[in-house]
């Protein structure tokens, strides 16, 4: 079983910068970020392999977000810079067992962080 607790989300102008983090019990072996609007699908937004280190970034964030784990703290972050108004949903970590398929399928995702909310302003 593993758990996971976000925090750091909050208010900031476009162009602003947040950093998530999600403080994870047990060592999946991959992690990721999503991020969800109302009304729409959880959308993926990065991922970590824990073994290689390996990241994966939706075209949306790439350049402007970069995900990290620390592995002696155990725990996920999302740096997130030159963040726009589109930025703002409700984002969840989430982990899993790897065994192939879409990184950003959130179906295989078996543990989800309670989410936190982010909201870019103009």
């Amino acid at each position: 079983e593993v758990t996971l607790v976000e925090s750091g989300g909050g208010s900031v102008q476009a162009g602003g910068s947040l950093r998530l983090s999600c403080a994870a019990s047990g060592y999946p072996d991959a992690m990721a970020w999503f991020r969800q609007t109302p009304g729409k699908e959880r959308e993926g937004v990065a991922f970590i392999y824990r073994t290689t280190g390996g990241t994966l970034y939706a075209d949306s964030v790439k350049g402007r977000f970069t995900t990290s784990l620390d592995n002696a703290k155990n725990t996920l972050y999302l740096q997130m810079n030159s963040l726009t108004v589109e930025d703002t949903a409700v984002y969840y970590c989430a982990a899993r067992e790897w065994n192939g398929g879409r990184w950003s399928n959130a179906d295989a995702y078996n543990y989800w962080g309670q989410g936190t909310q982010v909201t870019v302003s103009s």
